[in-house]
């Protein structure tokens, strides 16, 4: 095993440079060391400019989703020794604006996931008195995969969809609207469908599945998609037969 391994990091310092460019780093390469842990050692000891967000080291927060040799990873649990000899090459998220070096811009997604509404509502909350809501173990089962997400955004940089078209509100985000319609506890379904049924929404989606190949945590958004676009089916023939008010 290489004792060392080199990163190709790209590199975008708006204020001197219209495009990115790559900066070569020679970083130590144990067999215990992730991504993250070289990109660590560039900014603690060779080139404190480097500029990435990472967080909890642990799988958990989502920050540090970046492109490893052209696959979205978490740099957290990604090992360099995987990739030796080398070079890796890593690179901000695709499919989102650079802000600088490999820090991406987020804000389309987290207007996005604010539309879907994913939180549990209420039409009327009952009083404190009253005891929590409880739910049982199947029901809890039945959207406990899609309440994994993290919000990494690796599926958004995987997804050729979003790429080629930036309405369309993706995988994540349809994900976690369905972790909430399927919560026994919640009562938002109507809400959310009016903005998951538009064409930005599930109907968008061509079922590539590249999403749920890349998602780290299992969440299958692939699945969720597919999942939902039969519930608005449904729902689209149940309105005509049966309108509201009728």
């Amino acid at each position: 095993m290489a004792d060392r391994i080199k990163l190709q990091v790209a590199r975008y310092r708006p204020e001197r440079e219209a495009e990115a460019t790559f900066d070569e780093y020679e970083v130590p390469c144990p067999k215990d060391w992730v991504v993250l842990d070289g990109l660590n050692h560039v900014k603690d000891r060779i080139d404190g400019t480097l500029a990435y967000r990472w967080s909890c080291r642990m799988g958990v927060c989502g920050s540090c989703g970046m492109m490893v040799n052209g696959e979205p990873k978490l740099t957290c649990a990604t090992f360099l020794a995987d990739y030796a000899p080398g070079p890796i090459r890593v690179e901000p998220l695709r499919n989102f604006p650079v802000v600088r070096d490999l820090i991406v811009d987020i804000g389309d997604f987290m207007r996005k996931l604010v539309t879907v509404r994913p939180w549990i509502v209420r039409e009327e909350e009952k009083p404190l008195s009253a005891g929590e809501y409880l739910q049982t173990p199947e029901q809890m089962d039945d959207y406990k995969q899609y309440s994994m997400c993290i919000n990494c955004m690796l599926c958004y940089a995987a997804c050729p969809v979003y790429g080629l078209d930036p309405l369309f509100i993706g995988p994540a985000a349809i994900a976690l609207a369905q972790r909430y319609n399927l919560d026994s506890r919640d009562e938002g379904a109507a809400e959310r469908h009016r903005v998951l049924s538009e064409h930005e929404g599930i109907w968008g989606c061509t079922f590539v599945g590249e999403c749920t190949r890349v998602c780290p945590k299992h969440v299958d958004p692939a699945g969720a998609i597919q999942r939902y676009k039969l519930t608005a089916a449904v729902e689209t023939v149940k309105a005509f037969f049966m309108p509201r008010g009728a």
